[in-house]
């Protein structure tokens, strides 16, 4: 947090003021808010770190902002930003990353990109988490010069009865 406000405080000459917060930690959102709020923000941009939209993350993050201001007499301009799964310096970030690794650790056969399951049905009523694990999947195995045969995507976490996305990372890394 500390870096990025200092560097924000040199692109804006000190007018951006960060506070992170989490839905079910601490500090929460609504404290991360108010704190926002004793500082004078009239613009708030919200920012959830899950690259990929789902309803059960980016949203709820949205759900828990709005029960915050819900409150406010003076609601500020808000932006929200939904995913940036796509985004040219993620995927630059996330190549990076896998380079440095492989600078001390040899490279395998197969890179396997494992993002957080969410039950299939979450997709079949619309939700774009699955298509966008794909997509930046997809698109780090091209900036990282990957063969189709030299990466694979699964999906972990998963809990209770219902079905979720697959394939699935344990049977997946068995299976290998």
């Amino acid at each position: 947090q500390h870096a990025l406000q200092h560097e924000m405080g040199v692109r804006f000459k000190g007018a951006v003021k960060i506070e992170l917060a989490m839905r079910y930690g601490n500090p929460s959102i609504a404290d991360g808010l108010r704190k926002l709020k004793a500082a004078g923000a009239r613009r708030l941009l919200v920012l959830p770190l899950y690259p990929q939209y789902c309803a059960a993350t980016n949203a709820t993050t949205f759900d828990k902002v709005f029960d915050e201001l819900k409150h406010w007499r003076w609601m500020p301009e808000l932006r929200l930003v939904n995913h940036y799964h796509d985004h040219p310096s993620y995927l630059a970030a996330l190549a990076d990353s896998v380079r440095e690794h492989w600078k001390t650790h040899p490279r395998g056969q197969l890179l396997v990109m494992s993002f957080h399951g969410i039950p299939k049905r979450n997709l079949t009523l619309g939700d774009p988490y699955f298509c966008e694990c794909h997509k930046t999947a997809r698109l780090l195995a091209e900036s990282l010069g990957l063969k189709a045969q030299e990466w694979r995507v699964t999906f972990q976490s998963r809990f209770g009865k219902a079905e979720w996305l697959q394939p699935y990372t344990d049977v997946t890394l068995q299976a290998l």
